[in-house]
């Protein structure tokens, strides 16, 4: 169990870091976003291979990967256009809304009924990414694509649990990552259209950040969570991964100072978000054996 539980901190460490590495990476949003993707299919493909774990895919299900891997592509690039666009403590606290727009997307798509108790939590959430807005103007833009990113991020957590439980993680993460890749790479031309001066090569350490990305805070992070939802039960690792924002956040104060450009107001609209979650997440959860379903629908692999 002690095993179990650094395993699961581990990985949400490494997807803490993952807002660092996206400020400390120079290129933009969809060009970071198209290698991290590439190399990340790459990683995944040498150790599917070397553990003989390929399965066959129906076509059906193959085009509804495509389809979650072109959004988390979005996603991604979103998320790193709001760290570009403002910080990463406010993407990672817009990103942390994302379980509040699942809860309400949920009912939609899986033909549920909507709880009243949900959508007070909603507003509550979105109360306090308006206090931030309002204390962080000059960060409006990076708002918005945090919001987005989140938005993007509870789609995908919904399509994906339609699946999560018919393929091993790996092939399924594998088809998404390829996906999404070629869905960014059929939108580079939009991108330098608009862009000209977009650079499109790494240039200095950006290699090494990210192969980090795409091996540690993607792979390895992927594997460690796996290994320890054999052990810990659902609420254990929910209550795990909700910490990534606050891991982010202290990672961003400990490495960037981002806590000498906030004011009292992202505090707040940060307090009511993270009482959203926690309280969405003590209504839905209880103690109970799990597996690892629970990070597939997750889309296996961070922000």
């Amino acid at each position: 169990m002690k095993k179990a539980l650094l395993q699961i901190h581990i990985a949400v460490v490494l997807w803490g870091f993952t807002g660092v590495l996206g400020r400390a990476i120079t290129l933009g949003a969809p060009v970071l976003v198209w290698y991290r993707m590439l190399l990340t299919a790459i990683f995944i493909a040498v150790i599917i291979f070397y553990r003989k774990q390929w399965v066959r895919i129906a076509k059906r299900d193959i085009a509804q990967l495509a389809l979650i891997g072109s959004l988390m592509g979005l996603h991604w690039v979103a998320f790193y256009g709001a760290i570009k666009f403002s910080n990463i403590s406010i993407a990672l606290v817009c990103l942390s809304t994302a379980s509040i727009f699942t809860s309400l997307l949920d009912p939609l798509v899986n033909k549920g009924k909507y709880d009243i108790k949900e959508l007070l939590l909603g507003a509550l959430a979105l109360a306090g990414v308006y206090f931030i807005y309002r204390t962080e103007l000059s960060f409006g833009m990076g708002i918005f694509f945090g919001v987005t990113a989140a938005i993007l991020s509870s789609v995908f957590t919904v399509l994906n649990k339609r699946i999560a439980n018919k393929y091993p993680t790996r092939p399924m993460v594998f088809y998404e990552m390829g996906a999404g890749w070629l869905f960014i790479t059929l939108m580079m031309p939009l991108q330098i259209m608009y862009q000209p001066d977009t650079v499109l090569l790494p240039m200095g350490m950006d290699w090494v950040w990210l192969v980090l990305l795409s091996l540690c805070c993607t792979v390895w992070a992927q594997s460690l969570a796996l290994s320890s939802l054999k052990h810990i039960s659902s609420f254990t690792a929910t209550l795990s991964v909700n910490l990534e924002p606050v891991y982010g956040i202290l990672l961003a104060f400990l490495f960037f100072n981002e806590n000498k450009e906030l004011h009292g107001g992202f505090f707040i609209g940060m307090g009511l978000i993270c009482l959203s979650v926690v309280l969405q997440m003590l209504r839905l959860l209880k103690p109970k054996d799990t597996s690892p379903g629970y990070i597939k629908e997750k889309g296996a692999i961070g922000d």
